[in-house]
């Protein structure tokens, strides 16, 4: 039976290319600062960095315009408590946020220091942080002053029932609220950052994929000196000579997962988010930690509701949640002290599912727009899910098909949909690369932000540490001299990356991924213990010995795709060592080891890092809360800094 590619040769149709193909080929490009990932932190990066004065260069999969996670935009500004309304001092709630195990408090510190002066910075650019079109005038958090609209689900306490005294219900009233999250336009940020970017003559790479770094003297664990990449549009091989880089690429999303025709897209992750940063840290010898975390898909998934479960989940800003007799469900409202990023905890959800068994609630559920006063049902619709991401498509599908939500209730599908199977899981917001207090990795001259960071946090998040990390790597680069690129390094990259076009038939990387995201469902998902570990850890490495020889591309964009397959297969290697290396199980990185069931002993209190010395695995821990006192770290290696909250001022 022929492949497609084989009936297309046969039949004398192949496909034309738009571009011409220039594999073999090369570009040369000489930078100060090289930023590898053009997601919301990668851009903050290049942005800050351009401002030093330096020269700097941007190279991103996509097209920048759009690309990464926040490029189709976001609804919510978190941890901003430098803002005028809050009403939390921002080194204590930095110390608030990073009371919890296994989160980056490097990275938290800097996002409660210099979040607001990053969203001050957004709005110069051009995008939208205000409401200063009075749309939304008589909303709940909307401050007429500043016309900022707070988010009035955040709280400093655990309240959602409907009570007459907590004003609308799923509000928290305003003497509770800490007033550190804000609504934004977040639909027009990435436009104005690419802009930005492109003002400050930052050399902007489009449709280039990173695809290594170069060690000085292309020497594991020496300083990082540049990168190479891939033109997805030309197959032309990209050189980087930089004094220092910043990865920015996200985790890998689709390690567990591959997207069928008949299922959808699977994935709340963008295909593109495949570890690629995560995988060429670690080959240049850098160390990362929280590598064995993971954890279930609960939204987005092709097999289930293609995007949030409908109200109750994500942007669906206070909407009141009843069963199919109008019956109000004790429903969260989303806030630091409730639910948690994206949905109610796992808790509440079981308190409902076990009355939907007793016959107290009767399914389905339905989102009560019309319940909601006028004001915040528009603010719901036209500002968080127009805002926040794809759900803009849901609005604009909806929306022509006649839904209103002055008149409507909304079908959710919690419950009816069934919980994603245990094996669909994510890397999500877990493993990456060690940082310091320069967001610098273990090794010279690179640089970390965003969700390329262990334990990252959200949107604004990426921006600050972004913005941080940009003039960091900006003052390293203004002091250092050039480093020394390999050409044997080099060379040696060039043959791996052009390796799939050199064949007209075998494997393509669709069935290399589904391969792949088969042997993480069998042996590293759920069940886990030092056999079916050690059983994935064999399959992976036989996927890779025998299947990877056999990897073919016919054009430059199927060879991206093909170089991501082995960017997971390396992700997927990191992961499985560094779940063999913790023995012990973890309720907070969702890790549960059957031969030690014991959740988070005392002992296994520490962050486990895995590097590349000589190209062998050497592990090693680190105590939680290494980075110090934050506040007092944070000054340290920011005397010049200057921004809207200095206390020093």
């Amino acid at each position: 039976m022929a492949t497609w590619n084989e009936y297309l040769r046969s039949e004398g149709k192949p496909p034309s290319w738009p571009y011409p193909i220039k594999f073999g080929e090369e570009q040369v490009v000489d930078t100060d600062v090289l930023v590898v990932g053009g997601g919301i932190a990668g851009c903050w990066a290049a942005i800050a960095a351009a401002r030093t004065g330096v020269k700097v260069a941007l190279l991103e999969k996509g097209d920048v315009k759009r690309s990464g996670s926040g490029g189709p935009g976001c609804d919510h500004w978190c941890n901003a408590p430098a803002n005028p309304l809050s009403r939390v001092d921002p080194d204590e709630w930095a110390v608030h946020m990073a009371d919890r195990p296994y989160c980056n408090g490097i990275g938290i510190q800097i996002q409660c220091r210099e979040d607001y002066d990053t969203l001050l910075e957004m709005e110069q650019m051009g995008g939208k942080i205000r409401d200063t079109n009075d749309d939304y005038v008589g909303a709940e958090g909307r401050d007429d002053a500043t016309k900022f609209m707070i988010s009035p689900r955040y709280g400093t306490h655990h309240s959602y029932a409907p009570d007459p005294h907590m004003g609308e219900p799923g509000f928290n009233p305003p003497e509770k609220r800490n007033n550190v999250v804000i609504r934004i336009w977040g639909n027009t940020f990435k436009p104005a950052l690419k802009k930005e970017c492109q003002r400050l003559g930052v050399q902007v790479f489009d449709r280039i994929m990173g695809t290594s770094l170069l060690n000085d003297g292309g020497v594991q664990g020496a300083r990082v000196v540049g990168a190479t990449g891939l033109n997805s549009r030309t197959g032309e091989f990209m050189i980087f000579r930089a004094k220092s880089v910043i990865i920015a690429t996200s985790g890998a999303g689709s390690v567990w997962l591959m997207s069928m025709e008949h299922g959808g897209y699977s994935n709340m992750h963008s295909r593109a988010q495949s570890g690629d940063g995560t995988a060429m840290a670690w080959k240049a010898g850098a160390a990362l930690t929280m590598m064995e975390a993971s954890s279930v898909i609960g939204i987005a998934t092709g097999l289930k509701h293609k995007w949030y479960s409908g109200a109750g989940d994500a942007s669906y800003e206070n909407v009141p949640i009843v069963d199919a007799k109008g019956r109000r469900l004790p429903y969260p409202i989303q806030g630091w002290e409730d639910a948690g990023a994206m949905m109610p905890t796992f808790e509440v959800q079981d308190k409902i599912r076990d009355a939907v068994l007793k016959g107290e609630y009767e399914l389905p559920f339905y989102g009560d727009w019309p319940a909601m006063a006028e004001v915040e049902r528009r603010a719901t619709w036209n500002l968080m899910l127009m805002e926040e991401s794809t759900t803009r498509v849901m609005v604009n599908a909806m929306n022509k098909s006649g839904f209103d939500i002055n008149r409507d209730q909304q079908l959710s599908y919690k419950f009816i949909e069934g919980n994603s199977p245990a094996q669909w899981r994510d890397s999500g917001y877990g493993g990456g690369v060690v940082v310091d207090w320069d967001l610098k990795s273990t090794v010279d001259g690179l640089y970390a932000a965003g969700t390329q960071m262990f334990a990252p946090e959200d949107h604004s998040y990426a921006a600050a540490t972004g913005r941080y990390a940009g003039r960091k790597a900006a003052a390293y680069a203004q002091g250092v001299g050039e480093g020394k690129v390999s050409r044997e390094q080099i060379d040696k990259e060039k043959e791996r990356v052009l390796a799939p076009t050199k064949r007209d038939t075998g494997i393509e990387w669709k069935e290399l991924h589904s391969g792949l995201s088969r042997a993480m469902q069998y042996f590293v998902s759920e069940f886990k213990t030092e056999h079916l570990l050690k059983m994935g850890l064999e399959e992976v490495e036989r996927i890779e010995a025998e299947a990877v020889p056999q990897l073919f591309a016919h054009d430059p964009h199927k060879l991206m795709r093909s170089l991501e397959d082995l960017s997971m297969i390396e992700y997927a290697k990191i992961h499985i060592n560094a779940s063999l290396a913790r023995k012990a199980s973890s309720r907070m990185m969702g890790f549960s080891r059957i031969d030690y069931p014991e959740l988070d002993p005392a002992e296994w209190h520490k962050y486990l890092t895995i590097k590349q010395e000589n190209g062998k695995i050497v592990t090693g821990d680190m105590p939680q809360a290494f980075w110090g006192d934050m506040k007092k770290s944070y000054e340290a290696h920011n005397k010049d800094y200057t921004g809207v909250y200095n206390p020093n001022k």
